[in-house]
């Protein structure tokens, strides 16, 4: 009774997006498993699966086989994406499993075809002898000529939409969904948020460079500690020449601008090319002349 519940299952055609989305998460979940197998044997001697990798990788497709294709007669991404493999060779266009031939043969075609390919280029890489060569030459030839069908094949794909693989097509096994597919809801809050915050940055790559940020600095510095009742007189600037008046150390070729506070003749010069009215941070004077200090100060006077 189930049986024929089963086989009564309407056929719902694949997108072809949804059957390359599919391919696609098989061989995220494969490199996923081989990533996870391979880390537990960080702690050993490097190399210890080399001489036996192919043997192991088939062993684990074979273990995603028996619980994905041969129970479910789908894979995992296929399951994700709510698709199922279907017996095209039936003459019914009701759902009808795999049949056990075909459930082996693609365990051959994928699993094994993929073992026989590693384990004969490890074979042959290395050999020299005449022999080997023929047989190389022979398995690059029947490999190169595999790939050239599978491109064909993925070509009529496109075009029709059945069949996203050789080996689907020549076992006759297609891609259908499970039950019928409704409506998508498509939410665009995502999407609203992405397309603002990217339009926002772009605004500010625009903006920042059109704002003088240093002379915002420096002004707001000057309203935060604002200085007064200074004099000219030399203990005056020989109390300013221990810093600059910009970058706080002590004072590079120490120039002034015709004030009492000075300055690295590097930011003094940097600043006032960026802005010709460049004011000092420290009293509000602008530049009158760019002149080094005068006054000849005693290091001692300055400890």
């Amino acid at each position: 009774m189930a049986s024929s519940t089963g086989n009564d299952k309407s056929v719902n055609p694949v997108l072809r997006i949804s059957q390359l989305d599919a391919l696609e998460l098989n061989k995220a979940l494969e490199q996923l498993v081989w990533s996870q197998f391979t880390s537990c044997f960080h702690g050993f001697k490097p190399g210890v699966l080399a001489h036996f990798e192919p043997e192991i990788k088939a062993f684990l497709w074979l273990v995603l086989w028996r619980f994905t294709i041969y129970s479910k007669n789908a894979s995992v991404g296929q399951t994700i994406l709510n698709i199922q493999y279907k017996n095209n060779l039936s003459q019914t266009e009701k759902y009808q499993p795999l049949s056990k031939h075909q459930k082996l043969w693609y365990l051959i075609f994928t699993v094994g075809g993929r073992w026989f390919e590693e384990r004969c280029y490890d074979l042959f890489g290395n050999r020299q002898l005449q022999s080997f060569c023929k047989i190389k030459s022979y398995v690059n030839f029947g490999a190169g000529l595999l790939k050239l069908c599978g491109l064909v094949n993925f070509l009529i794909f496109l075009q029709k939409g059945t069949f996203a693989t050789l080996t689907e097509r020549i076992l006759g096994i297609r891609s259908v969904f499970c039950k019928p597919q409704s409506v998508r809801q498509v939410g665009f809050e995502y999407m609203n948020r992405e397309l603002l915050w990217h339009g926002f940055a772009e605004f500010l790559i625009y903006l920042l460079p059109l704002i003088n940020v240093q002379k915002i600095k420096l002004k707001i510095s000057s309203w935060c500690l604002p200085i007064a009742g200074l004099s000219n007189s030399e203990h005056t600037l020989t109390a300013d020449c221990r810093e600059c008046s910009l970058c706080g150390e002590w004072p590079t070729m120490p120039h002034t601008i015709g004030c009492v506070h000075v300055f690295c003749y590097y930011c003094i010069r940097s600043n006032y090319l960026c802005d010709v009215y460049f004011t000092c941070p420290k009293c509000g004077s602008e530049v009158r002349s760019l002149q080094p200090l005068k006054y000849k100060i005693e290091m001692t006077e300055l400890h």
